[in-house]
């Protein structure tokens, strides 16, 4: 991997003076707090001539999240990840109070994988007093996650919006297994001319397939069994596509699956996987699929190879 000084150093307006300035914003990794104070840390990054990443995460990071922060460094000269938990997505009777929140060990794992800043905002800082304004979008905003968690994408439209204010960097970081949420945050950003580009990391996944989730901690023993029947479903749907199978009865397959091994399903569907409305001839297409095992509910998908004479 090339260092970051010797990313920084080929940049348009890099020199003496440039790396000068690089080395005193960044010899160590910093834990910050205040919004404003982000921004600038970040804005002198880049006038220094350096790419700064981004990484929006939740907290309670794992495998997956060190991967985008892994992608980011190979993009960059510098690595930001946010860690929020953002109240204005979860919904009433939703897991926000217990949604887990191991800041010191997230912190640790943020270093060891080489971010440059940390930045911690509290809710305050985020949302102040009096804030009356929210991201709504529509079109990919429908349906699914949209319909079944009312509120959850103005929730995530707006906090996004508001961490790449604070975090104003090249290059924003997201993963595909919240599939529906790259969409709205792809839309959000080329709707309102933010000046950021969007990268949609590949949802990275345990030896038995199940997708890498904050919430697969809370699944008990026999729950992680039952929990792959997600991406078994998945797969189910992969092999139908490709031999040619109509979407409904993709959609049936699925749906039996999940529900022999105790899946409550939540939906289980084939769409576009841009708009996601139905599927239209020789586009890619993507499987779709969310439900409870137990008390946790889980979401995962799954890309399908564009194809003539989608059903």
């Amino acid at each position: 991997m090339v260092t970051p000084s010797e990313k920084g150093s080929g940049r348009a307006g890099a020199g003496p003076a440039a790396d000068h300035a690089a080395d005193r914003i960044g010899d160590t990794s910093r834990l910050i707090h205040d919004p404003v104070a982000m921004q600038g840390v970040v804005t002198a990054a880049r006038a220094a001539g350096r790419r700064v990443g981004f990484v929006p995460t939740m907290g309670a990071l794992h495998r997956g999240h060190v991967s985008l922060v892994a992608a980011a460094l190979e993009d960059c000269d510098d690595v930001a990840v946010s860690i929020f938990v953002n109240p204005t997505q979860f919904g009433p009777g939703e897991d926000f109070a217990r949604y887990p929140r191991p800041l010191a060990a997230d912190i640790a794992i943020l270093d060891n994988a080489g971010a440059r800043w940390t930045f911690v905002p509290e809710g305050a800082a985020i949302y102040p007093a009096g804030c009356a304004t929210r991201v709504v979008v529509d079109g990919p905003a429908r349906g699914f996650e949209g319909e079944i968690r009312p509120g959850h994408f103005v929730g995530v439209a707006t906090v996004v919006c508001r961490l790449l204010h604070a975090v104003p960097a090249d290059v924003a970081y997201f993963g595909a297994k919240d599939w529906q949420q790259t969409r709205v945050i792809e839309r959000m950003v080329r709707d309102l001319g933010l000046p950021v580009e969007l990268r949609i990391c590949p949802t990275v996944r345990e030896p038995d397939g199940l997708a890498l989730s904050s919430r697969n901690a809370y699944l008990s023993s026999d729950e992680r069994g039952r929990a792959t029947a997600l991406v078994e479903s998945l797969r189910v749907a992969t092999a139908m596509w490709e031999a040619g199978a109509a979407c409904a009865v993709i959609e049936a397959a699925m749906r039996e699956l999940l529900e022999h091994r105790g899946v409550v399903i939540d939906y289980a569907a084939v769409v576009d996987a841009e708009s996601l409305e139905p599927p239209v001839d020789a586009r890619p297409a993507v499987a779709l699929v969310a439900g409870r095992v137990g008390v946790t509910r889980l979401i995962d998908n799954m890309p399908l190879r564009p194809r003539s004479g989608a059903g």
